[in-house]
Protein backbone atom coordinates (compact mmCIF):
# COMPACT_ATOMS: atom_id res chain seq x y z
CA UNK A 1 0.00 0.00 0.00
CA UNK A 2 1.44 3.27 -0.86
CA UNK A 3 1.77 6.01 1.50
CA UNK A 4 -0.26 8.02 0.58
CA UNK A 5 -3.47 5.56 0.31
CA UNK A 6 -2.15 4.99 4.19
CA UNK A 7 -2.33 8.07 5.04
CA UNK A 8 -5.79 8.27 3.96
CA UNK A 9 -7.34 5.17 5.54
CA UNK A 10 -5.41 5.76 8.79
CA UNK A 11 -6.36 9.39 8.82
CA UNK A 12 -10.09 9.33 8.52
CA UNK A 13 -10.36 6.07 10.38
CA UNK A 14 -11.69 7.80 13.70
CA UNK A 15 -14.66 8.58 11.50
CA UNK A 16 -15.84 5.47 11.46
CA UNK A 17 -16.70 5.57 15.46
CA UNK A 18 -19.12 8.81 14.06
CA UNK A 19 -20.78 5.94 12.04
CA UNK A 20 -21.30 3.23 14.33
CA UNK A 21 -22.56 5.77 16.79
CA UNK A 22 -24.55 7.17 13.84
CA UNK A 23 -26.06 3.57 12.95
CA UNK A 24 -26.69 2.56 16.52
CA UNK A 25 -28.87 5.97 17.12
CA UNK A 26 -30.85 5.26 13.89
CA UNK A 27 -31.62 1.90 15.48
CA UNK A 28 -32.26 2.93 18.85
CA UNK A 29 -34.52 5.62 18.28
CA UNK A 30 -36.15 4.51 15.16
CA UNK A 31 -37.43 6.82 12.77
CA UNK A 32 -39.13 10.11 12.94
CA UNK A 33 -42.35 10.34 14.65
CA UNK A 34 -42.75 14.03 15.12
CA UNK A 35 -44.17 16.19 12.34
CA UNK A 36 -45.50 20.13 12.49
CA UNK A 37 -42.58 22.57 13.93
CA UNK A 38 -40.65 20.12 15.26
CA UNK A 39 -39.76 18.50 11.88
CA UNK A 40 -39.36 22.20 10.45
CA UNK A 41 -37.03 23.39 13.35
CA UNK A 42 -35.08 20.27 12.58
CA UNK A 43 -34.75 21.06 9.10
CA UNK A 44 -33.57 24.13 9.99
CA UNK A 45 -31.05 23.19 12.46
CA UNK A 46 -29.53 20.46 9.93
CA UNK A 47 -29.09 23.02 6.84
CA UNK A 48 -27.37 25.53 9.73
CA UNK A 49 -25.24 22.68 10.50
CA UNK A 50 -24.52 21.85 6.91
CA UNK A 51 -23.24 25.14 6.18
CA UNK A 52 -21.26 25.71 9.41
CA UNK A 53 -19.54 22.24 8.34
CA UNK A 54 -18.95 24.00 5.23
CA UNK A 55 -17.15 27.14 6.37
CA UNK A 56 -15.07 24.63 8.83
CA UNK A 57 -13.94 23.27 5.82
CA UNK A 58 -12.66 25.90 3.96
CA UNK A 59 -11.24 27.45 7.34
CA UNK A 60 -9.47 23.71 7.19
CA UNK A 61 -8.07 23.65 3.43
CA UNK A 62 -7.20 27.49 3.72
CA UNK A 63 -5.10 26.27 6.84
CA UNK A 64 -3.49 22.92 6.04
CA UNK A 65 -5.38 20.61 7.70
CA UNK A 66 -4.93 18.40 5.04
CA UNK A 67 -0.90 18.77 5.44
CA UNK A 68 -0.81 19.15 9.56
CA UNK A 69 -3.09 16.25 10.54
CA UNK A 70 -1.39 13.45 8.94
CA UNK A 71 2.09 15.03 9.71
CA UNK A 72 0.80 14.76 13.34
CA UNK A 73 0.20 11.39 13.05
CA UNK A 74 2.99 10.27 11.45
CA UNK A 75 1.11 10.21 7.79
CA UNK A 76 1.65 11.55 4.60
CA UNK A 77 0.07 14.75 3.61
CA UNK A 78 -3.32 14.25 2.17
CA UNK A 79 -3.48 15.37 -1.77
CA UNK A 80 -5.92 18.42 -1.84
CA UNK A 81 -8.10 17.01 -4.37
CA UNK A 82 -8.62 14.19 -2.10
CA UNK A 83 -9.29 16.69 0.99
CA UNK A 84 -11.51 18.59 -1.17
CA UNK A 85 -13.84 15.71 -2.76
CA UNK A 86 -14.41 14.19 0.16
CA UNK A 87 -15.26 16.76 2.34
CA UNK A 88 -17.60 18.05 -0.71
CA UNK A 89 -19.10 14.68 -0.61
CA UNK A 90 -19.91 14.68 2.84
CA UNK A 91 -21.38 18.35 2.32
CA UNK A 92 -23.52 17.11 -0.70
CA UNK A 93 -24.77 13.90 0.72
CA UNK A 94 -25.70 15.64 4.23
CA UNK A 95 -27.73 18.62 2.31
CA UNK A 96 -29.40 16.30 0.26
CA UNK A 97 -30.40 14.07 2.96
CA UNK A 98 -32.16 16.87 4.68
CA UNK A 99 -34.99 16.75 1.80
CA UNK A 100 -35.09 13.15 2.81
CA UNK A 101 -36.38 13.57 6.43
CA UNK A 102 -39.35 15.23 5.93
CA UNK A 103 -40.92 12.32 4.23
CA UNK A 104 -39.29 10.65 7.61
CA UNK A 105 -37.11 7.92 5.36
CA UNK A 106 -34.72 6.56 7.90
CA UNK A 107 -31.49 6.49 5.46
CA UNK A 108 -31.23 10.00 5.89
CA UNK A 109 -31.91 10.23 10.06
CA UNK A 110 -28.85 7.92 9.71
CA UNK A 111 -26.80 10.96 7.99
CA UNK A 112 -28.11 13.29 10.12
CA UNK A 113 -27.07 11.54 12.94
CA UNK A 114 -23.51 11.02 11.62
CA UNK A 115 -23.68 14.89 10.69
CA UNK A 116 -24.42 15.14 14.56
CA UNK A 117 -21.71 13.24 15.75
CA UNK A 118 -18.83 13.94 13.50
CA UNK A 119 -19.63 17.47 14.60
CA UNK A 120 -19.38 17.58 17.79
CA UNK A 121 -16.18 15.44 17.75
CA UNK A 122 -15.18 18.04 15.80
CA UNK A 123 -16.13 20.61 17.91
CA UNK A 124 -13.57 18.75 20.50
CA UNK A 125 -10.78 17.91 18.40
CA UNK A 126 -9.67 20.58 17.80
CA UNK A 127 -9.37 22.77 20.43
CA UNK A 128 -7.67 19.57 21.89
CA UNK A 129 -5.44 18.90 18.68
CA UNK A 130 -4.79 22.73 18.98
CA UNK A 131 -3.68 22.20 22.99
CA UNK A 132 -1.27 19.23 22.02
CA UNK A 133 0.55 20.94 19.28
CA UNK A 134 0.52 24.26 21.09
CA UNK A 135 -0.97 26.72 19.47
CA UNK A 136 -3.19 27.34 16.41
CA UNK A 137 -4.85 23.51 14.77
CA UNK A 138 -6.38 23.96 11.48
CA UNK A 139 -9.96 24.27 11.69
CA UNK A 140 -9.50 25.82 15.43
CA UNK A 141 -11.68 29.16 15.10
CA UNK A 142 -14.87 27.15 13.24
CA UNK A 143 -14.95 24.16 15.49
CA UNK A 144 -16.68 25.29 18.47
CA UNK A 145 -19.60 26.41 16.04
CA UNK A 146 -19.41 23.19 14.63
CA UNK A 147 -19.55 21.40 17.69
CA UNK A 148 -22.48 23.78 19.00
CA UNK A 149 -24.74 22.80 15.65
CA UNK A 150 -23.93 19.15 16.31
CA UNK A 151 -25.33 19.27 20.11
CA UNK A 152 -28.16 21.11 19.19
CA UNK A 153 -28.86 18.92 15.93
CA UNK A 154 -28.43 15.82 17.93
CA UNK A 155 -30.85 17.29 20.55
CA UNK A 156 -33.69 18.13 17.49
CA UNK A 157 -32.80 14.39 16.25
CA UNK A 158 -33.90 12.84 19.91
CA UNK A 159 -36.71 15.03 19.76
CA UNK A 160 -38.17 13.85 16.20
CA UNK A 161 -37.39 10.38 17.14
CA UNK A 162 -38.63 7.79 20.25
CA UNK A 163 -36.38 5.37 21.65
CA UNK A 164 -36.87 1.82 20.47
CA UNK A 165 -38.82 3.08 17.68
CA UNK A 166 -41.65 3.92 19.51
CA UNK A 167 -43.98 6.88 19.67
Amino acid sequence: MNDELRSILLGTAGLWIAVVAALFLTLARGGVGASGERLRAAVRLAIVAVLVQAAHFAEELATGFHRRFPDLLGLAPWPVGFFVSFNLFWLVIWGLSIRGLAPRRRAALFLLWFLGVASVANGLAHPLLSLGTGGYFPGLVSSPFVGAAGVLLLRHLSRLTSPLGRY
